[in-house]
Order: structure tokens, then C-alpha cells, then sequence
């Protein structure tokens, strides 16, 4: 269950100047904590029951996963399909019908099912660090984000802490997609970079974006890896997901496979 401890044991030295954790999950329970998480993926522009995720919490570990029965999100909506197993750490919208709604995928876009507004931890600022791995093919991919709220339009900035493709997964090892993206933001403008990185994402990594103000440092494991210099300046959401894409050329050739991604605690600190 998530609290809120000052213990840093585990952390990666990146992190260990924090002064306390403000929040952290270790999965720990036998489910999730639905105070803090929602186990669906922008239910606003599809519903609760259609966006539900495939999870399990066992072993002090989050499993999101997508089994070939799982159905596809938003297929009247979304261009090209798409499948996708998600929890999110907050929800907003308008009432059905209405535009407004977190991250919407294209303009014009209606709330087909109003979302009680839910703020499970919604974080301005700090030191943010997901454990995680993941077994992705060429057709899936996994990201941890954090998004605006949203409760004004323009308050809809993105920090990517970091998503893999699993077409750009080799031997060598992986681009890990990381930065700031803008939206609707007027003040943020795109700042995103995929660096490669020799690391087996099968295997846990610890990723981690210190956030402040005007600034953001990325960081895997202990290496920093990017910089931006820029930020949202309002509280946000995590947003972590597994993707599935059946349409992707040579999609056909993984329909068996089952994407898989495993979360080993989420932890924000202060600085």
C-alpha cells in the first residue's frame, strides 16, 4: 500500500540527496490502492468498462498486461487500433457530450461517460522514480508519463519519464524516449529525445525525472541522461501503460505474444 515514509533504502544514488519521500507504492498489498490509482486508461472518451485494465498485484509488484481476448479502446474514435492496459493516478472530465477531458487524441473529440473527478496523487514538482521492466515485441510498447490535470485547458503538459518501443529494442539494447511535451501548453514547447541506451529492459531499471521549477533532469539508474530546461508548472498525474498495436507492419507475426509490464514501486521525494 502506498505511504509516506522517509526511508531511502533502494533508491538509486541519482535520488538519495532528497530530504524524504513524499509518496511511494510499493505494491505491496494484494490489489491496488483505488484511492490513489484508477485502473483505466482516459475512461472520459470511452467508459469504465472498455478502457478497464488487465492487472494483477502479487509478489510486491504491479503486472499490466494484454491478452489476445482484450478488446480494442476507442476503435470508433482512435485512428489506426489500438489495445492498452493502464492505470492512471487521477481523473477529470466534462459531462457527456462536453469537450472537456484530460488528453484528448484529437480535436472535437466528446465525453462519452462523465468521470467523477478523482485526485489520487497529483505531485507539483519533485523527485519521481518508477521501477519497472518490460516484455514488449515489434507491435507493443510501455511508458510511465506524468500529464497535467487539466482542470484548466491549458494546464495539459507532459513529462515523459520514459517509453520504449519494442521495434527499438536490439542486442545492444534500447531508445529510451524521454522530455517535455506541450500540447495545449503555451508556455512549453516540444522537447523530446529517444536516446539508446545499453540496457536490457527485460530487466528492472529504475527511471527518474527530477522536476523543478523551469527545469527537468532525466535520469536510468544512476546515469543522467537528458536535460530540459523547462516544466510544467502545475500539479500532475502519472499515467502508466502498455500499448498494443495491431495494425504496426509484421504485427501478425507476435499475435500470440502477451506485452507485459511489471512495476516494482513508484516513489516521489522531495528535493
Amino acid at each position: 500500500m502506498p505511504s509516506y515514509a522517509h526511508d531511502l533504502t533502494g533508491l538509486s544514488r541519482a535520488t538519495r540527496y532528497a530530504h524524504a519521500v513524499r509518496f511511494r507504492d510499493d505494491f505491496d498489498g494484494d490489489d491496488l490502492d483505488l484511492s490513489v490509482w484508477i485502473p483505466h486508461y482516459l475512461p472520459q472518451w470511452s467508459s469504465r468498462a472498455e478502457s478497464a485494465a488487465t492487472y494483477a498485484v502479487a509478489d510486491s509488484e504491479l503486472r499490466l498486461s494484454i491478452p489476445s481476448g482484450q478488446g480494442l479502446w476507442c476503435p470508433a474514435e482512435h485512428e489506426g487500433p489500438l489495445r492498452v492496459s493502464a492505470v492512471q493516478s487521477g481523473v477529470f472530465s466534462g459531462d457527456v457530450g462536453s469537450t472537456v477531458g484530460q488528453q484528448p487524441f484529437r480535436d472535437g473529440l466528446r465525453v462519452r461517460e462523465a468521470q467523477p473527478t478523482r485526485w489520487g496523487w497529483t505531485p507539483h514538482h519533485g523527485v519521481l522514480q518508477v521501477r519497472a521492466r518490460m516484455e514488449l515485441t515489434a507491435r507493443s510498447m510501455a511508458s510511465v508519463w506524468m500529464v497535467g490535470i487539466e482542470d484548466e485547458p491549458q494546464r495539459c503538459g507532459e513529462i515523459c519519464l520514459f517509453e520504449v518501443f519494442g521495434d527499438a529494442i536490439d542486442r545492444a539494447g534500447a531508445a529510451v524516449g524521454m522530455g517535455v511535451h506541450p500540447f495545449r501548453d503555451p508556455a512549453l514547447r516540444d522537447d523530446f529525445a529517444a536516446p539508446r541506451l545499453p540496457i536490457d529492459v527485460t530487466d528492472f531499471h529504475a527511471y527518474t525525472a527530477d522536476w523543478r521549477p523551469g527545469r527537468v533532469d532525466f535520469f536510468v539508474d544512476e546515469d543522467h541522461v537528458r536535460t530540459v530546461e523547462q516544466a510544467p508548472d502545475y500539479p500532475m498525474q502519472m499515467m502508466i501503460g502498455v500499448f498494443d498495436f495491431p495494425a504496426r507492419p509484421g504485427a501478425a507475426a507476435h499475435a500470440d505474444h502477451v506485452p507485459l509490464f511489471v512495476l516494482d514501486h513508484v516513489h516521489q521525494l522531495d528535493r
